[in-house]
């Protein structure tokens, strides 16, 4: 079941906001002939203004999104879908996790921790935050809920993501909870992505869900994301690690983001991805 939420965290309409729909265009539900439960209208933020209490860009629009992605990824949930969510930006993530029942593990693929916080975090823009909000270090306020972890951190898997290589990520780096399992793109290719991928995959036999960010993948075969970043898995390495995930008994479901259309002015990445989405979920 694909559903979109063209959340992009910017508050200013960036090219990710366009994601979902270039990749329906480039034919992802047909090549997967997965059902379509269209778009979450309430899952954008049109406010690039920095909240001063929380630290984040459009605070109370985050409330509302999350708020919509959680209910509707719930209801798929119940109701025995497994959602394929297409963002979108990250900021997705923790309205999924408000809809994921205790003890889901979550496997986190990222070229970047996502572990700042509204003080910490250069731009604001809730992407840079998400797995620390999830995991409870994170401005909770911005998001809607209470406070407290979403996803326990010895749950969370974190995978493909760089080095720090300055100030902001090595304070990043320096945040992020040691109970957080880290395998990052060195590792991984070192290890094998196909050995990484099938061990996680038959390690444990609860929920599972799975957080795909685009920009893990290495700029030489995927430059059209925001936030590029070099020394990643290449799209063999990205298919081998994420295929036993994508297919596990336990998985709930997949989050996809942070693709940009907008660097991809004729499509040929889109299409890519397409194409590696399918062999990936074994459409």
């Amino acid at each position: 079941m694909i559903v979109d939420a063209p959340l992009d965290s910017s508050g200013a309409g960036r090219g990710e906001e366009r994601a979902p729909a270039a990749l329906r265009r480039a034919g992802l539900r047909e090549a997967l002939a997965a059902d379509d439960d269209g778009r979450i209208d309430e899952a954008r933020l049109n406010d690039p203004n920095r909240d001063p209490a929380s630290g984040v860009i459009g605070a109370a629009g985050l409330v509302r999104a999350g708020g919509a992605i959680a209910a509707r990824i719930g209801a798929l949930i119940a109701d025995g879908h497994r959602p394929l969510v297409l963002g979108g930006d990250c900021a997705i993530l923790p309205g999924i996790c408000r809809a994921l029942p205790p003890a889901t593990d979550l496997w986190f693929v990222d070229a970047h921790p996502d572990f700042l916080d509204g003080t910490t975090s250069p731009t604001g823009e809730a992407a840079d935050m998400d797995l620390s909000v999830v995991t409870g270090y994170g401005p909770a306020a911005a998001v809607g809920t209470g406070g407290g972890a979403l996803i326990e951190p010895n749950r969370v898997h974190l995978l493909g993501h760089r080095p720090a290589t300055d100030e902001s990520s090595r304070v990043e780096a320096a945040r992020i909870d040691p109970a957080i399992r880290q395998v990052n793109a060195a590792e991984l290719l070192r290890r094998g992505a196909a050995t990484v991928g099938a061990g996680l995959a038959a390690d444990g036999d609860g929920p599972a869900w799975l957080h795909l960010d685009l920009d893990v993948v290495d700029p030489r075969d995927l430059p059209a994301v925001t936030y590029p970043e070099p020394d990643g898995p290449r799209w063999a390495d990205l298919i081998a690690l994420v295929t036993p995930l994508a297919r596990a008994d336990r998985l709930l479901g997949m989050s996809v983001t942070d693709l940009n259309p907008d660097e991809d002015p004729g499509g040929r990445h889109t299409r890519r991805v397409v194409e590696v989405l399918t062999e990936m979920l074994g459409g």
